[in-house]
């Protein structure tokens, strides 16, 4: 085994942009989380999962935020996505808790990041 690495720079996320995100496993992960009545799980299982979907969210975000820059300005879809990854950043500066509805609300982030997703990869609405 060697003591050497090399260290990758990417500052435009170029090899990220590359990679496809793992949705439909996050999709039913999310809806699983959303039909939620009264779990009983133990903190330590809802930080986990919490985990799992503030990573996506940070995934789907970088998404929306790559493809909104590569809008034209006039496009208005860019200033609504400006609006989610507000809302998406600060959501996610939040802590992690161990409760259910933290757990919800990051579903409902990562709901809210792919319709703001799909709405960006359609074809631009026709102009008057």
């Amino acid at each position: 085994m060697s003591d050497t690495y090399a260290v990758l720079h990417d500052p435009n996320g170029l090899i990220e942009a590359e990679l496809p995100l793992d949705r439909a496993p996050h999709e039913a992960l999310v809806t699983a989380v959303l039909a939620w009545k009264d779990p009983d799980l133990a903190p330590r299982d809802y930080e986990q999962i919490a985990l799992q979907l503030t990573g996506h969210a940070r995934a789907v975000a970088a998404d929306v935020r790559r493809l909104a820059a590569a809008l034209p300005k006039s496009d208005g879809r860019g200033a609504f996505a400006e609006i989610i990854l507000r809302e998406a950043e600060g959501r996610l500066s939040q802590s992690l808790q161990g409760t259910a509805r933290c757990v919800q609300n990051r579903a409902r982030l990562v709901q809210a990041l792919y319709t703001r997703l799909d709405r960006l990869t359609e074809p631009a609405p026709a102009t008057r």
